[in-house]
């Protein structure tokens, strides 16, 4: 009933969008002769904020054309390696003939992306700064609205057999790059494989912000997800997708009950935010005002969870804590990081992470007691929040260039 609630009231809206977009090109119109009166421009900046705020928003654009190699402009052409119904890895292919003569392979990455609202284009960042000396794939996953309930369900044990999966595609000396929710799953995933002594297991698995151990360093993300039993989230939160969706009576965690908890975390901040949109209108702003539009516009774009792994993850990750109590089990067999041994292992933390705190994914170095000291590596960025250890300055000149010479410092082992 509430996600149909929340499609009727869009659709109830849906006029006064339509008068707010036809009032706010009238009284920006440049034949318009009261179009420089202060009232006229608050009366256009308020349409526009409207507009913004009762918008939905679709997926975005990766943007990404072209890679710089050794001083050379490289063309990037976006492919699907592989589909399932719930995913498709993504190929950020380097046009060959534009590489820079006499270089030599470049190491392969798999970016796990989150899913945990979303799209992997919230890594359009990270992807970026490692085009350059990597051979690039990403988790592209795809809103549970728009997969036909007939495709079965979709839960954490098959969120890892998707990464298995992508491995084995692969091939061999292959890197994982886990960024924040997938880490629990990359490292289950690495587990499987090595105790398998699958030769595809990962060469090295670097995991970022990742939930390994959530009693350390609590977030309010952390509490919340404990401060309630599961039953209240399957009651509370979880719905039908209604027609006339492709995923229709697929059982969700619906993506604009996301927004609204990422909201709300720090809704001063966004109403604060959205009040100096109004005013870089006014005062005829573009730079400020296309900066709040470029971050909202990726900000605002949220998929719907399945259920089935939705909660799932609240009760392993959060509430259970079966990964670092050694209780977690994959198809019916223990989980055991134990057996890792081939794989080497980075961490990287933001010493200002409000999503996963200073130690939850280091806790992943106390489970994995088989890697040798010298193919670790542990790193907590000074000064940098969840999304920065990622994405931003920081990331590109200070995280990206420890990842990638861990990765170049560790290729794939010869099997035992």
């Amino acid at each position: 009933m509430l996600y149909t609630a929340y499609e009727a009231t869009h659709a109830a809206i849906g006029p006064l969008r339509m008068a707010a977009n036809v009032t706010r090109r009238f009284y920006r119109s440049p034949v318009n002769p009261v179009v420089e009166w202060p009232q006229s421009k608050a009366i256009a900046a308020a349409c526009d904020v409207f507009e913004r705020v009762t918008r939905r928003y679709g997926k975005p654009e990766w943007g990404i054309e072209a890679t710089t190699i050794d001083g050379h402009t490289v063309p990037v052409s976006i492919e699907a390696a592989a589909t399932h119904p719930f995913c498709t890895l993504l190929r950020f292919r380097r046009e060959a003939s534009a590489m820079p003569k006499g270089r030599g392979p470049d190491p392969r990455v798999l970016i796990v992306a989150p899913l945990s609202g979303h799209y992997a284009t919230l890594l359009r960042g990270t992807v970026q700064a490692m085009l350059p000396e990597h051979e690039v794939y990403i988790t592209d996953w795809h809103d549970a609205r728009t997969v036909p309930i007939g495709e079965g369900r979709f839960g954490l044990e098959d969120y890892t057999d998707y990464i298995i999966d992508f491995l084995r595609f692969l091939g061999p000396d292959t890197h994982v790059l886990g960024v924040c929710q997938p880490g629990p799953a990359v490292l289950a995933a690495t587990s499987v494989m090595a105790a398998a002594n699958d030769p595809c297991q990962p060469a090295s698995i670097t995991l970022m912000g990742s939930p390994v151990d959530t009693r350390k360093s609590p977030t309010v993300p952390n509490e919340l997800a404990t401060s309630r039993p599961l039953e209240w989230f399957e009651t509370n939160v979880v719905s039908l997708v209604p027609w006339p969706n492709p995923g229709m009576m697929r059982r969700v965690y619906p993506g604009f009950m996301q927004l609204t908890g990422f909201m709300t975390m720090n809704l001063d901040r966004h109403m604060d935010a959205h009040l100096q949109l109004f005013r870089h209108l006014i005062t005829g702003d573009g730079e400020s005002a296309d900066a709040h539009r470029k971050f909202y516009d990726e900000y605002n774009s949220v998929l719907d969870l399945t259920a089935d792994f939705y909660l799932e993850t609240i009760k392993v990750v959060f509430q259970d804590h079966d990964l670092p109590d050694g209780r977690m089990r994959h198809r019916g067999e223990l989980v055991q990081p134990q057996a890792i041994r081939r794989t080497a292992l980075m961490t990287v933390e933001g010493e200002k992470d409000d999503i996963s705190g200073i130690g939850q994914t280091q806790a992943a170095h106390a489970l994995c007691t088989s890697i040798p000291a010298e193919r670790r590596r542990l790193l907590v960025q000074p000064k940098v929040g969840h999304y920065g250890i990622f994405n931003g300055r920081r990331w590109r000149e200070e995280i990206q260039p420890q990842v990638r010479d861990f990765i170049r410092a560790n290729p794939a082992l010869a099997p035992a």
